[in-house]
């Protein structure tokens, strides 16, 4: 499940075809003063300041956030633990893309780590909506 102003999402699926989701919707603005540095990885940072200088109109830093929220969605039911904002680095590709890494032991899903996770995303109507479905 998922909200933020003006906005309202769920997602299901059966458990035999997915082991787990995770999505998230955030506005399409940038994150308060600070948060970047307290959310961010020194690598994601960077990133963030790359895809920003290219597309200034995106919100990267509010799409970085809400990576992390989607894969922190599909993380907790397999693990059963919090997974803190350092905990997994994001790279934001701009095709509406994105990857994950745990840096922490990985969630197990059919009896195998799960180090990795892929991840889409969309710009709409002011919205960022992020998405990630481990098969």
């Amino acid at each position: 499940m998922t909200h933020c102003a003006g906005y309202r999402a769920a997602a299901v699926a059966r458990t035999s075809r997915v082991h787990s989701v995770g999505i998230d919707a955030e506005r399409d603005e940038p994150l308060p003063e600070g948060v970047l540095e307290m959310i961010g990885l020194p690598e994601e940072r960077a990133m963030v300041g790359r895809l920003a200088a290219r597309n200034p109109a995106l919100s990267w830093d509010r799409l970085l956030f809400s990576c992390k929220e989607a894969v922190y969605k599909v993380f907790f039911p397999l693990a059963r633990r919090m997974l803190g904002f350092d905990a997994v680095r994001v790279d934001i590709a701009g095709a509406g893309r994105f990857g994950a890494r745990f840096l922490v032991p990985p969630p197990m899903a059919a009896g195998r780590a799960v180090p990795r996770v892929t991840g889409r995303w969309l710009r709409r109507d002011g919205l960022l909506l992020t998405a990630v479905a481990l098969c």
